[in-house]
């Protein structure tokens, strides 16, 4: 992977998440879930990547540990900024609340992620209050101006209204204005419009991009549809079990992806033309155990072109085999 240029917002390097497990509430043996093992991917500035999988690959625990909900059992994450990069690891305190100005998180629950007992205002203001900015009619004037941007209009309509007064899609456009609130630099969001009907989704996003390119934002947009990360992102890293198994710029990953695991994603993908065709890609049972999974490439069990250089080896390294396309498999 490339190290930290001028370009890049964020580099993560080796990135890892192991949750310990027991087998038995009596036993001393522990066990770890392998739940992000050692990816290494960038986020340009002012751009944004696609992090894609099935539900269980790695994404969320990906987004909380760019977002400092989480501390990584290793690997580096290198965040641009005034002074140049800089290496976040152990934040706390006035370190920890300055890294928050520069990186925030949608969440992928507009019903979940505000609590019901505060206004939209005092939702958005929040931010404001925990870093000490403005005076109370600054702080009013500064939702206000942030609720007319994600299209919440009036502003006055919305300002003391309570989440279960509001739609989904009104919901979540506040949620946006929270985030970026504090003008941060790079917005983690975690399929944002999942919970959203299908009118509304289109929306969110195009608020989403209209957003960073007003306000320079870079975004790590987690996601299981192929149809919004085109969208959305100018690359896409496809997860697989903790790894990343692929990773391009979006056309071309779409377009001639390298992977059986990409493959069968985009298979899965509905044409709207029924008289369409589209080559399959059969792939064998289902997401194995991420339970201290065996060193060989975690695709292995499922994989219609495994060879024993698949099982005898550790899980393949992500190699170019093309410009910018970067493929984590011995068959390739």
């Amino acid at each position: 992977m490339k190290e930290m240029d001028s370009g890049t917002l964020l580099h993560a390097e080796g990135l890892t998440k192991y949750f310990p497990v027991s087998k038995s509430p009596f036993s001393r043996t522990k066990q770890y879930v392998h739940a992000v093992d050692g990816i290494s991917f960038s986020v340009p500035k002012g751009g944004s990547l696609g992090l894609v999988g099935e539900s269980g690959s790695g994404k969320t625990t990906t987004a909380k540990l760019v977002a400092k909900l989480l501390e990584p059992t290793a690997g580096t994450l290198t965040l641009a900024g005034g002074n140049g990069p800089e290496i976040v690891a152990g934040l706390k305190g006035k370190s920890l609340k300055d890294f928050r100005r520069r990186v925030q998180m949608i969440f992928q629950d507009p019903y979940e992620s505000m609590n019901p007992r505060r206004t939209i205002f005092d939702t958005v203001a929040e931010p404001l209050a925990v870093q000490g900015l403005g005076t109370a009619d600054q702080r009013r004037d500064e939702v206000s101006e942030m609720l007319t941007l994600v299209g919440l209009t009036p502003p006055s309509a919305f300002l003391f209204r309570y989440p279960h007064e509001l739609s989904g899609g009104q919901r979540q456009r506040a949620a946006i204005a929270r985030a970026l609130i504090l003008r941060p630099s790079l917005v983690v969001a975690d399929e944002p419009t999942s919970m959203l009907d299908v009118s509304t989704r289109s929306a969110i996003i195009r608020l989403m991009l209209d957003l960073a390119e007003e306000m320079d934002i870079g975004y790590l947009y987690i996601t299981h549809d192929l149809a919004v990360a085109r969208y959305m992102c100018q690359e896409i890293a496809v997860m697989y079990l903790g790894k990343i198994v692929e990773i391009a710029e979006t056309e071309e990953l779409l377009g001639n992806p390298q992977h059986p695991y990409t493959r069968a994603l985009i298979g899965a993908v509905p044409l709207p033309d029924p008289a369409a065709k589209r080559e399959e890609v059969e792939i064998k049972g289902s997401v194995s155990s991420p339970v201290d999974p065996a060193p060989r490439c975690r695709f292995y069990d499922r994989c219609p072109i495994a060879a024993e250089i698949c099982e005898i080896s550790d899980h393949p390294p992500l190699e170019e085999v093309g410009p910018k396309h970067l493929v984590a498999c011995y068959r390739v």
